[in-house]
C-alpha cells in the first residue's frame, strides 16, 4: 500500500527531477516508509512506500525489470502474486524480490496491457515502457484503490491524490463549478470528475494509455455483469455452500502479509463473518477494534460488538467518539481533497488512526451490503414496484399531512420519504431516497451555478443506465449502486481515512470472484421478502451469534444532530452564518440561515444537510489558504 505519483513529457523533454519529488512528498502519509524516484528523459516516476509485502530493499519502487527498459509504480496488492510466479519464472523471467510489484512488472512483459485481466487485488498503478514511449494506467475492477490525472501544459501528471497534482505549479487549483450541484445531490463528485477543473480520476475497472504524445481515453476491462449463466440457477443449498467458499477464499488471500494485522469490527452481520473466518483460520486471537459514540446511544454499535468478540474470543480494543472529533475536519477535508458527504469520515479516520497503533493492515465488511443487497433501499425498491400507484399516492398525501419527525431515524420520516417519491420511475425512485438535497437543490444553489448544466446532477449518466436494460429491477439498483456510491463514497472514504494514518484496510466481500457469482444468483436469493443479505445470513448461520444474526441494519452513522444542537452549535454558526462564509458564492445564504435556525431549535433534523455544507465551507476555505500560501511561495523564489 503506497503513494504514487508520475510526470510524462508530453514534448519529449526532459521531466523535473525535483517536481515529481515535491509531488511525490505530498503522499508521505500513505507510504512514511521509504521514498523511490526515477527521471529519465521525459518521465519521471515516484512513490512513498509502505511496506507490506517483502520488507526488503529488494522490493523498492519505483521497480525496473532486468534490463531497465520498463518501470513501475504500484499501490495496492495482488492476492494471486504466488500463483503468477511459477509461470512467469517458467517463462523465462528472473526475480530479485519476493513482492507481488515484481510479478505485476513481469506479467507486463508477457502478456501487455491484458495483464490486468490475470490479476486478483486492489491496484492503481503505472508502468513505463521505454521502448515503446508508452505510460500504461490501470485500476483494480471495484475501485478501492485511487488514481488521478491531468494535462498541465506540455505534461500529463497523474497521482494516488488530487494534492499530488496541485504541486505542479501550473496547476491551476480552480473548484470545478458544474461538480457542485451533484454534490449536494449525492455527497460526492461523480464518476471520472474531482472537484478541481481540469483534473480527472480514472474510473474502475478502466486502463488508459499515453503514447505518441497524447492521453488516449481510458477503456474498461472488466464489468459486473448480473445476467444468470447459462442454464438452471444453483439450488439454494449449491449457493450457501458455494458463497461459503468464496468468502472464506476471500478472507485467507487477505491474510497475507509480512506485518500485523487485524479487523474492523462493527457488529454487524459483515464485519463479524470476517472476523468469524478469520479466526477460524488464523492460530492467534483476532485483533478487533470497535467504536463508539456519546450523544446519541441509539448509534453506539459497541455493545453488539463486544458480543462477537467475547463468542470468537477476539484480543479487543474499543474507542469512543466525543463531539470534538469535528475537530478533525480540516484535516479530514485535506486528506479527502474536497468535500465530502459522508459524516461516518469522523469515526472511520479515528478507529482507523487507534488501530494503526497496533496493527499495519485491517480487514473490513466493506461491500457486504452491495455485493449480497444489504441497504433497505434495495428492499425499498422491490417493495415499490409491487404496490398500486393509487395507493402510493394515498399514502403519501395522508403522511405529508403529519407533521416530519425531528429525529433522524424515526420510523415515521422513513415513511414520509418512502412514499414521497414510491411512485416515481425507477431511478429517480432511488435518487430520492438517497439524495441528501433533492427537491430543494434550486433553493439551495444560486442561480447562476445551476445554470449552463448541461446534464442535470440528478441524472445517472445514460451509458450506465442503457447496460442494465435486460436486468431486473433489484439487479438495476444493485448495478447503479456499485458503480457509482460504491466507488464514489464508500471506497473513498475508506481509502483516505485508512491511509491518512498509514493503515491498510482490505475488503474480503469485493473479492471480483465473490461479486461476479452472486450478481448471477436469482434475486430471491439476496432479498427474500423482509431479509436483506438472505443467502449470506444463511451460509453463515452456524457461525454468528444468534443476536447478531437476527438484528436489523444499521449504518455507520454518527449523532450529528445531538452535536450541532449542542457541543457543535457555536462553530456552525461561525462557519456558515458568518458574512464572511465562503458557501454563500454558490449557496443562498438565506437558505442556509433558514437549515441552521430550523435545526437547533429541534424543529427538524438537518444534521446530514448541514454537514455536507459544513464540509463544502472548510474546503473552500482550505483552498483560499493554499493559493495564498503558493503565492507567498511564488513571490519568495522570484524575490
Amino acid at each position: 500500500m503506497c503513494g504514487i505519483a508520475g510526470i510524462v513529457r508530453l514534448d519529449g523533454a526532459a521531466a523535473s527531477p525535483q517536481l515529481i519529488r515535491t509531488m511525490t512528498r505530498a503522499l508521505r502519509h500513505r507510504g512514511p516508509d521509504a521514498s523511490g524516484f526515477h527521471a529519465d528523459g521525459p518521465v519521471a516516476l515516484g512513490h512513498q512506500r509502505l511496506k507490506i509485502i517483502d520488507l526488503s530493499e529488494a522490493a523498492a519502487q519505483p521497480m525496473a525489470n532486468h534490463d531497465g527498459s520498463i518501470w513501475i509504480v504500484f499501490n495496492g496488492e495482488i492476492y494471486n502474486y504466488r500463483e503468477l510466479r511459477p509461470e512467469l519464472e517458467g517463462r523465462g523471467y528472473r526475480f530479485r524480490s519476493q513482492s507481488d510489484t515484481e510479478a505485476l512488472l513481469h506479467l507486463y512483459e508477457a502478456m501487455g496491457e491484458r495483464c490486468v485481466e490475470r490479476l486478483d487485488g486492489m491496484f492503481a498503478f503505472a508502468i513505463w515502457d521505454q521502448p515503446r514511449q508508452r505510460l500504461f494506467l490501470a485500476r483494480d475492477r471495484a475501485g478501492k484503490k485511487p488514481l488521478y490525472y491531468a494535462r498541465v501544459d506540455d505534461a500529463f501528471v497523474f497521482a494516488s491524490e488530487v494534492k499530488a497534482l496541485l504541486r505542479h505549479p501550473e496547476m491551476e487549483g480552480a473548484p470545478a463549478a458544474e461538480v457542485i450541484p451533484h454534490y449536494f445531490m449525492f455527497g460526492y463528485a461523480p464518476q471520472g470528475t474531482t472537484f478541481y477543473r481540469g483534473i480527472a480520476q480514472l474510473p474502475p475497472a478502466h486502463t488508459m494509455t499515453v503514447e505518441a504524445g497524447r492521453p488516449m481515453p481510458p477503456r474498461r476491462y472488466w464489468d459486473l455483469s448480473f445476467t444468470p449463466p447459462a442454464g438452471a440457477a444453483p439450488t439454494e443449498a449449491d449457493a450457501r455452500e458455494r458463497v461459503r467458499s468464496l468468502v472464506t477464499d476471500a478472507v485467507r488471500k487477505r491474510l497475507m502479509a509480512d506485518v500485523p494485522l487485524g479487523a474492523f469490527l462493527s457488529g454487524g452481520i459483515d464485519s463479524s463473518i470476517v472476523v468469524g473466518v478469520m479466526s477460524r483460520l488464523l492460530n492467534r486471537p483476532v485483533k478487533t477494534f470497535s467504536i463508539g459514540f456519546t450523544g446519541d446511544p441509539s448509534l453506539d454499535e459497541t455493545p453488539f460488538a463486544r458480543v462477537v468478540a467475547k463468542h470468537f474470543q477476539t484480543d479487543h480494543h474499543e474507542f469512543v467518539v466525543e463531539p470534538k472529533a469535528i475537530d478533525l475536519i480540516e484535516t479530514l477535508v485535506w486528506h479527502h481533497d474536497g468535500p465530502f458527504g459522508d459524516a461516518s469520515a469522523i469515526p472511520t479516520s479515528i478507529v482507523s488512526r487507534l488501530t494503526r497503533e497496533h496493527v499495519t493492515v485491517a480487514l473490513n465488511g466493506d461491500g457486504g451490503d452491495e455485493v449480497f443487497a444489504g441497504y433497505l433501499r434495495f428492499q425499498a425498491c422491490l417493495a415499490a414496484e409491487r404496490l398500486p400507484r393509487g395507493l402510493v399516492q394515498a399514502l403519501d398525501g395522508a403522511l405529508r399531512a403529519l407533521p416530519e419527525p425531528k429525529t433522524y431515524h424515526h420510523w415515521l420520516r422513513r415513511a414520509q420519504r418512502f412514499f414521497r417519491v414510491a411512485a416515481n420511475p425507477l431511478f429517480t425512485r432511488l435518487r430520492g431516497w438517497i439524495s441528501i438535497f433533492d427537491r430543494d437543490l434550486d433553493r439551495l444553489l444560486r442561480p447562476e451555478i445551476m445554470q449552463g448544466i448541461a446534464v442535470q446532477p440528478a441524472d445517472y449518466p445514460a451509458e450506465l443506465l442503457a447496460r442494465t436494460d435486460a436486468y431486473s429491477a433489484l439487479a438495476k439498483v444493485l448495478y447503479v449502486n456499485f458503480m457509482t456510491y460504491l466507488p464514489d463514497d464508500l471506497l473513498v472514504k475508506a481509502d483516505r481515512c485508512a491511509m491518512a494514518h498509514s493503515l491498510e484496510g482490505r475488503s474480503p466481500f469485493l473479492d471480483h470472484h465473490l461479486a461476479e457469482y452472486v450478481a448471477g444468483l436469482p434475486d430471491t436469493y439476496k432479498v427474500r421478502g423482509r431479509t436483506t443479505k438472505y443467502l449470506l445470513k444463511a451460509a453463515f448461520a452456524d457461525l454468528l451469534p444468534p443476536e447478531i444474526l437476527t438484528r436489523g441494519k444499521k449504518g455507520f452513522g454518527v449523532p450529528l444532530g445531538a452535536w450541532f444542537r449542542t457541543d457543535l452549535r457555536d462553530y456552525l454558526r461561525d462557519h456558515l452564518l458568518s458574512s464572511q462564509a465562503l458557501c454563500h458564492d454558490y449557496c443562498q445564504p438565506s437558505y442556509v440561515e433558514g437549515l441552521v435556525q430550523e435545526h437547533v431549535a429541534g424543529l427538524r433534523d438537518h444534521g446530514l444537510r448541514l454537514w455536507t455544507l459544513l464540509t463544502f465551507e472548510v474546503w473552500l476555505r482550505l483552498m483560499r489558504r493554499q493559493a495564498a500560501e503558493a503565492a507567498a511561495a511564488n513571490l519568495a523564489v522570484h524575490a
